[in-house]
């Protein structure tokens, strides 16, 4: 009962749409906006870049405060391979209620923000290898201005991170954390499927870019 309680107030905490509430307190419908998406992306074009970053850290702190709650709440010394499943069942309601919100007929965000909110609260099996894809997101906006393809690249590479660490690090046993690699390849294919209207415009030329000067962009 514990365990259903943290996963359906996870997906409640999911659902809110911090991106369409920025967007309305703007007299901005974000849905009839740009891409129509309701993330932090579509909501710069709306609303600004600085609306963006709120909007950011706020869909990340969707997914790190039920993750939290799931570690606190959950575990009792030893974790064991069930343990993660519960673990990563709280986490992918935070997800699923940022992309299907029930009360916006199941039409929400991509849910980056917010996977990456989870993965920082699963530490240290998700935290670690999510500051380095965050790195490698980072630098693929810096070099090539696209946050699409940014969260796709880094969301193929974090699941093989993790793997990388399972393998050299000592006291990380594959034999427990299996369910944890298992998920970060099927979050890997989410995020990916998600952006495939991105991927088009990218082979096509005409996705949005960011941090672009006005004189780039006449």
């Amino acid at each position: 009962m514990k365990t259903l309680l943290l996963i359906i107030a996870s997906y409640l905490i999911g659902s809110i749409s911090f991106a369409m509430l920025i967007a309305k307190a703007n007299g901005i419908d974000l849905r009839k906006v740009g891409s129509g998406n309701l993330g932090a992306t579509n909501l710069s074009r709306a609303c600004g870049k600085n609306w963006a970053y709120v909007c950011f850290l706020l869909d990340t702190l969707k997914g790190v405060i039920p993750a939290f709650c799931a570690r606190y709440f959950l575990f009792s010394g030893d974790a064991a391979s069930s343990d993660f499943w519960l673990w990563l069942a709280v986490g992918a309601a935070a997800i699923l209620g940022h992309v299907f919100p029930f009360y916006l007929k199941f039409k929400g965000g991509k849910g980056v923000a917010t996977s990456f909110g989870v993965v920082l609260g699963i530490w240290p099996y998700y935290t670690l290898p999510g500051i380095v894809a965050f790195i490698l997101w980072a630098t693929i906006v810096l070099i090539f201005k696209y946050i699409s393809l940014a969260a796709i690249i880094s969301a193929a590479a974090f699941p093989f991170i993790m793997i990388a660490m399972t393998a050299f690090l000592e006291d990380w046993r594959f034999a427990v954390l299996w369910p944890l690699i298992a998920a970060a390849m099927v979050l890997c294919l989410l995020v990916i499927f998600l952006h495939r209207a991105n991927i088009k415009r990218l082979i096509a030329g005409t996705e949005h870019k960011v941090l672009q000067k006005k004189s780039d962009q006449a």
